[in-house]
């Protein structure tokens, strides 16, 4: 199991759970810790939320000392609030501070942020530089291969991420116009890890530790992010360490031990959460549990109406 060092700190493994708005909070990241991932990224967290006191900000801001590493990712395109804000954190116990450029959402990039800062290379170097001059901890940016098949620009990005000081870039292999559709491009991966001396982590389409080796093997990348594919599966970093380390896959979860996961979930989420607020999100997570379960489709329309954590007892004992 290959380590992988950024900055001055050392993952364990190179397998990295990648940051997912409503999905990658505290307790699926718990999960996917338990099944061996190397990092663990929270959900993006606006720079000006902290500035004005955002009183949703401070559960996306809690960490767990189990769950460490983490990497704690801000989005913003003020290099002086973003700068200050991650001043104003540092003391949480994040291992490393991450730069969104990739979020392709509308309201986001309609601020100038997430994907939208790839049109401004310039800004992109100041962003990061007043960052890095900022804070102690490493500094990683998170990209896409550009804003469109017309503006493919990750190589470039990347080179100046790296002069500003960044210790680390991730690389989604597809355009902010693309959104989440269509493949990800391996090949803008494996350019930019030839462009760059900083670790380059490859995110995009890796679902298995076949799709995970042929990636490294493909693109050079240093370490493998697996966002949308942990999605209802935790169990892929035991999967991809296990291929890793002996070319074969292990069983695929039961469908007793999904349901005993499903159910530790919403216990975590309520703990976390309330119950009001944690069994509705976990209505998302039993539809990409359960995908491809027999009765799925029927359990999918009852679990909308689901409001307690008896309910959803009693509906996934017919699983």
């Amino acid at each position: 199991m290959r380590e992988l060092k950024i900055g001055n700190v050392v993952l364990k493994n190179a397998y990295i759970l990648g940051p997912m708005a409503g999905v990658t909070d505290l307790p699926f990241r718990l999960l996917c810790k338990e099944q061996g991932a190397g990092l663990l990224c929270m959900e993006m967290v606006s720079a000006k939320a902290i500035l004005y006191g955002n009183k949703n900000t401070e559960s996306l801001l809690t960490i767990h000392p189990e769950e460490l590493p983490v990497s704690l990712q801000l989005f913003g395109s003020d290099p002086k609030i973003v700068s200050e804000m991650a001043k104003r954190i540092e003391e949480r116990p994040f291992a490393f501070l991450d730069i969104n450029m990739g979020c392709p959402v509308p309201k986001v990039v309609r601020n100038g942020e997430g994907s939208a800062l790839m049109k401004n290379p310039k800004l992109v170097y100041e962003l990061v530089h007043a960052v890095v001059k900022a804070i102690q901890k490493p500094v990683t940016v998170k990209i896409r291969k550009g804003v469109d098949d017309a503006h493919v620009n990750a190589v470039e990005i990347a080179k100046i991420v790296e002069e500003a000081g960044a210790s680390a870039v991730a690389v989604h292999g597809r355009t902010r116009e693309q959104y989440y559709t269509g493949r990800a491009d391996w090949e803008i991966i494996r350019k930019v890890k030839e462009a760059v001396q900083i670790p380059v982590i490859g995110n995009g389409d890796v679902t298995s530790g076949e799709r995970a080796v042929q990636m490294q093997k493909e693109t050079g990348c240093d370490g493998i992010m697996i966002a949308r594919g942990a999605q209802g599966n935790p169990w892929v970093f035991s999967e991809l360490l296990q291929y890793e380390e002996t070319g074969t896959l292990p069983p695929r979860p039961s469908v007793e031990e999904i349901r005993r996961t499903m159910l530790r979930h919403a216990r975590l989420q309520i703990t976390y959460k309330g119950e009001y607020l944690g069994i509705r999100e976990m209505r998302k997570h039993v539809s990409w549990y359960t995908k491809g379960l027999h009765g799925a489709a029927r359990l999918r329309e009852e679990i909308n109406r689901v409001e307690s954590y008896e309910e959803l007892e009693e509906i996934l004992t017919g699983l």
